[in-house]
């Protein structure tokens, strides 16, 4: 049964990766059908993201509730109903509408399904797990394109609407066996989702939020800026700075593949470690100067570096916190990390227009080290919990 339970997981992960990347694709189409100016698809992002953060900070109060199996399917449910109803979106306006359901299904469902993985399952299954939402976000701009040739950007939405509508099918179909093996989980947490007063106030908690949030700065920072700090701040052509930069998520899904071996030998521990050294040194790549393989090969090594680091972190909560608190910890710290991936990219936006683009490796750089210090102050924490219980 956990391995039937495994195997949707893995479906519901490519699954989830296929929304979140179609509106880059198809925002050069959409905002000339709807004559709005090409820049409001700040705005949608950050409505996705506002609902992703909001759902992800209450998710251990509805799974408590509803339990993993009917969060998830409503969840997906949410998010199947947002990518139709956009793909018949006559106006900016209900495309922006839809855009609340989007944000608000991806958090809960990412909150719920890590947590279960985190208790149910090895290492291993967390790293390959992530790997295969890079399958899914890496997909869905091939689908998303073959319809931009074929018909309109409207029927990518809708196709992959669909996908998800099959999806929740499967979900529903499953809820008997989700209820029996998350029934202990969800006993063992009953009574313990706490406020976020509470949460901040538990040992060690504060630093892993921060590391969170550091690490989903960098990598959303890198793949959003990557290209423009090639193109005008190292002379590199447009085409050759995009095809560089697909190194760099090409990284993060070879590496959380490789990871995920790794782990059969490596504790995650050392692996976060290895993958904030690997960040590092591609940061410092990316300072030689007059060097194109320096700079192709450091965006590689940064995106490799950061494959570990994020499902390493998540398997470990149960762990850091317990089983009892894993579910309210790992909410708020996919709200930190939604939090991160939505605020620190703009800044840095802000900071290279009024100054130079050359700055990036600089920027991250500085979230590297934070996020270096905040996870060694974490490990810390645990140490001396363990040696006092000795």
């Amino acid at each position: 049964m956990l391995t039937l339970l495994l195997i949707i997981i893995y479906i519901a992960f490519i699954s989830l990766g296929l929304p979140d990347s179609l509106l880059g694709t198809a925002w050069p189409a959409a905002y000339r059908d709807f004559a709005v100016p090409i820049s409001w698809a700040g705005l949608l992002s950050a409505t996705v993201s506002a609902g992703t953060i909001i759902s992800s900070f209450f998710s251990s109060r509805v799974i408590q509730r509803f339990g993993t199996g009917v969060t998830t399917a409503v969840s997906v449910s949410m998010t199947a109903v947002a990518l139709l109803g956009i793909s018949r979106s006559t106006s900016f306006g209900v495309m922006l509408l839809f855009a609340i359901p989007l944000g608000l299904g991806a958090g809960s469902v990412d909150a719920a399904l890590n947590n279960f993985v985190a208790l149910y399952y090895r290492a291993k299954h967390m790293s390959w797990l992530h790997c295969f939402w890079g399958i899914g976000a890496s997909a869905g701009p091939v689908i998303m394109s073959f319809y931009l040739v074929q018909s309109t950007w409207k029927s990518g939405y809708s196709t992959i609407g669909w996908i998800q509508v099959a999806l929740v099918v499967i979900l529903i179909a499953s809820l008997p066996i989700w209820r029996r093996f998350s029934s202990k989980a969800e006993d063992v947490s009953a009574g313990r989702v706490l406020k976020a007063k509470e949460l901040l106030a538990v040992s060690g908690a504060r630093p892993i939020l921060v590391a969170f949030f550091c690490y989903c700065a960098i990598e959303s920072t890198a793949g959003l800026w990557g290209s423009s700090f090639l193109v005008l701040a190292k002379g590199v052509s447009a085409q050759v700075a995009a095809s560089w930069i697909s190194l760099y998520y090409f990284g993060i899904t070879f590496g959380r593949f490789v990871s995920g071996f790794l782990t059969m030998r490596i504790t995650n521990k050392d692996l976060i470690r290895i993958g904030q050294g690997l960040i590092v040194l591609g940061v410092l790549l990316l300072l030689i100067p007059g060097s194109n393989a320096a700079l192709w090969s450091g965006f590689f090594i940064i995106g490799f570096g950061c494959a570990p680091i994020f499902p390493s972190l998540l398997h470990d909560t149960p762990e850091n916190f317990g089983k009892e608190l894993s579910q309210s910890i790992m909410g708020i710290q996919m709200a930190c990390a939604y939090t991160g991936a939505t605020v620190m990219p703009p800044l840095f936006g802000l900071i290279g227009e009024r100054t130079t683009m050359s700055l990036l490796p600089v920027y991250l750089m500085a979230l590297a080290v934070l996020m270096v210090v905040m996870v060694e102050r974490l490990n810390k924490v645990k140490t001396l919990q363990v040696a006092g219980a000795r």
